[in-house]
């Protein structure tokens, strides 16, 4: 096995020291958070002002949700995304992961192991310290969110949906280099020369072992950035403003499904596994698949014939 070849950064924890000696101060993954919601506010409200995105007759000439309803929908999605993002990862990982693979990692804390420590000491449920988010459970919680807003505004859920979609890879990116600065969610053993040992000197304080190893491994953080992030932000950018395809409500959230489920399942070849799922088939795999349903689900309405009117 090759030495990593590009050295892995020493950035800390927190992006925002205050007094960390108490766990205090602002977490990178906090931070991605910040960013990704920001800027999907300022995206979307900035797409409300391009009237020639809205001249079909689809929209009536007017953009679906005003910049002042986008303020509140920030609020609600942010609450989603916290509320799904962490019971996601309850149900995905702290109980079908590891009541499958209960020697996982993750699973064995100080007092007790995943999924039983849930029940002898519930502040395991939102002690997010010890694990973390999933994106999964996150976009179940905002989609949740996007729906009773709509509702309540009685405003069209597909084509708001299709707004949200088209910046949403933003914010994975921010979430993916946050990965990557923690020091999380590596990849699998490898020799390539862009390889990193994913240790350094503040995880070692840390933890008093690096949980990677001193192996270099896949960079699968910035693989996903890459991917999930920036081409599939490129990809939505192009079918919205060239193809506009925003025209038929739905369509750029299918493909936006259609696009994470992908990318996401052809980097689980070279990440980690949280833990032995069904083989080489691991959790993230698995959960691409209802994502891939739902996008035929959101093109197959989108495209149907007589969609708001049209033929």
């Amino acid at each position: 096995m090759l030495l990593a070849a590009i050295p892995f950064p020493d950035m800390g924890r927190y992006a925002i020291p205050i007094w960390t000696a108490h766990g205090i101060g602002i977490r990178w993954y906090a931070l991605s958070y910040i960013a990704g919601l920001l800027f999907a506010w300022w995206a979307m409200a900035r797409m409300t002002r391009q009237k020639s995105l809205w001249a079909n007759p689809t929209f009536a000439g007017k953009a679906p949700i005003t910049a002042d309803q986008i303020g509140d929908l920030v609020v609600w999605a942010t609450l989603g995304v916290v509320v799904g993002g962490r019971l996601g990862w309850i149900l995905f990982y702290g109980i079908a992961l590891c009541a499958v693979s209960p020697g996982t990692a993750m699973c064995n804390l100080a007092d007790g192991h995943l999924p039983g420590a849930f029940l002898t000491n519930p502040l395991h449920l939102i002690s997010v310290w010890e694990g973390g988010m999933s994106f999964h459970g996150g976009l179940a919680g905002v989609a949740i969110a996007v729906w009773l807003f709509c509702r309540q505004q009685k405003i069209q859920l597909l084509a708001v949906a299709d707004m949200i979609a088209v910046v949403a890879p933003i914010g994975l990116f921010f979430g993916r280099i946050a990965n990557f600065v923690n020091g999380e969610l590596w990849g699998k053993k490898t020799d390539v020369p862009w390889a990193m040992v994913f240790c350094n000197d503040h995880i070692m304080r840390e933890m008093g072992v690096c949980p990677a190893g001193m192996s270099p491994r896949h960079p699968s953080q910035l693989y996903e950035a890459a991917l999930e992030g920036l081409l599939l932000f490129a990809i939505l950018q192009f079918c919205l403003r060239r193809l506009k395809l925003h025209e038929r409500p739905g369509l750029l959230t299918g493909l936006f499904f259609l696009g994470y489920g992908v990318f996401r399942f052809f980097v689980e070849f070279f990440r980690e596994p949280d833990g032995p799922f069904l083989g080489w088939f691991s959790m993230g795999m698995a959960l691409s698949i209802p994502l891939w349903a739902a996008a035929g689900a959101f093109m197959w309405i989108a495209l149907r014939p007589h969609v708001n009117g049209r033929g």
